[in-house]
């Protein structure tokens, strides 16, 4: 089972992920972020991740340490749970509609980082939480996961469809880049 377990815990936040991405989609999530809660048990059951976070930030300040710390501890645990990539498929995608909303998410499990973040709804908030910070979340989490990944909103309207459609994208797309289909490195290189 490829499993991992990170602690980060700073002056601003603490955080404990528990990944399994041999799992079946279940969840238990507590960010003291609702709507980030919501995004992220959408991402662990549509991708089939098994995924545990508990976090605390200094919230009455901003969301945007708690953000950014949640995408690089989320992206430490895939890229510890992945150990040497061995056999992967290392590419995923998912197109994923929610009502009037389309995502489209690319990954390449390749080791290098690498964001392409096309999504023109930047400016709003889904209750008090500024949609801006979702970006400084993948960027960490595509740092720490070393992945490459490319996130393209197609067209939607509603803030919160816009986000919903996008995790869920994400969850099927990495699912679909850590799945194991041989014992071979994915690359010509002979390593990632």
């Amino acid at each position: 089972m490829r499993k991992a377990k990170v602690n980060r815990q700073t002056k601003e936040t603490d955080i404990q992920v528990n990944i399994n991405l041999d799992g079946k989609g279940t969840y238990k999530i507590d960010t003291s972020i609702p709507f980030m809660d919501h995004m992220l048990s959408l991402m662990s059951y549509h991708g089939g991740i098994d995924l545990s976070v508990k976090a605390k930030g200094d919230i009455e300040i901003d969301y945007h340490h708690l953000m950014e710390d949640l995408g690089i501890t989320i992206g430490k645990a895939i890229d510890e749970a992945l150990g040497e990539r061995l056999g992967i498929r290392r590419f995923g995608f998912a197109k994923v509609p929610m009502d009037e909303s389309l995502a489209e998410v690319v990954i390449d499990l390749s080791g290098r980082p690498y964001l392409v973040y096309k999504v023109g709804k930047r400016r709003g908030t889904l209750k008090d939480l500024p949609v801006s910070l979702f970006e400084d979340f993948f960027l960490s989490l595509t740092n720490n996961a070393r992945m490459n990944l490319h996130i393209i909103l197609q067209h939607g309207r509603d803030l919160h469809h816009i986000y919903e459609a996008i995790f869920k994208a994400f969850g099927r797309a990495l699912k679909e880049a850590t799945t194991v289909e041989s014992k071979k490195v994915p690359s010509t290189k002979g390593r990632l």
